[in-house]
C-alpha cells in the first residue's frame, strides 16, 4: 500500500468516528434545571430577596430523613406560615422530583412520606409564606 491510499484510509476512518460522535451527541438528552430556565432566571432577584429574608430568621427551618420513609421538618414559626413547597429536587433526573404542601400548624414538625421515590441525593428546596413575605432554604438530603 503506497502513502496515498494510506492518507487516504486515516482520512475516512478519521471522518467516520467523527460522524459516529456526531451521531451519539445529538442522541443525548439535555435537560435543564427546570423546564422554564431563562424565565426563572431573569426573577432571581426574587429569589435573593427570599434567601436574604431566611437569613435573618432567628430560628430557621431544619429538614431531616427519618428512618421508615419520612421526611421531616422542625421549625417553630410554623403556626405563623401562610403557605408553603418544600420541594424535592434530583439534580440527575428530572421525573423523579417530588413536591408536598408544607401548611400552617400548631406544632412545630410536619413528616412527608418518601416512600416509593428512588434512594439518591436529593436538593430539599423550602418555599414558604409569613407575614407577607416569602422565605426560601435549599438544603441536600439523600434518602
Amino acid at each position: 500500500m503506497n502513502w496515498g491510499k494510506s492518507i487516504i484510509l486515516a482520512f475516512i476512518i478519521f471522518a467516520a468516528f467523527i460522524a459516529a460522535l456526531v451521531t451519539i451527541c445529538m442522541r443525548q438528552e439535555v435537560s435543564l434545571v427546570t423546564k422554564e430556565y431563562y424565565k426563572e432566571e431573569l426573577a432571581y432577584q426574587m429569589q435573593i430577596d427570599r434567601m436574604s429574608h431566611t437569613a435573618m430568621l432567628a430560628v430557621k427551618p431544619l429538614i431531616d430523613v427519618e428512618a421508615g420513609d419520612l421526611l421531616k421538618i422542625t421549625y417553630v414559626d410554623f403556626e405563623r406560615v401562610q403557605d408553603g413547597v418544600l420541594q424535592l429536587f434530583r439534580p440527575s433526573d428530572p421525573s423523579l422530583d417530588k413536591e408536598f404542601e408544607v401548611r400552617k400548624s400548631a406544632t412545630s414538625l410536619q413528616y412527608f412520606s418518601t416512600a416509593g421515590m428512588a434512594r439518591g441525593m436529593y436538593r430539599a428546596r423550602l418555599k414558604w409564606t409569613m407575614n407577607g413575605q416569602e422565605f426560601f432554604l435549599e438544603q441536600l438530603i439523600t434518602l
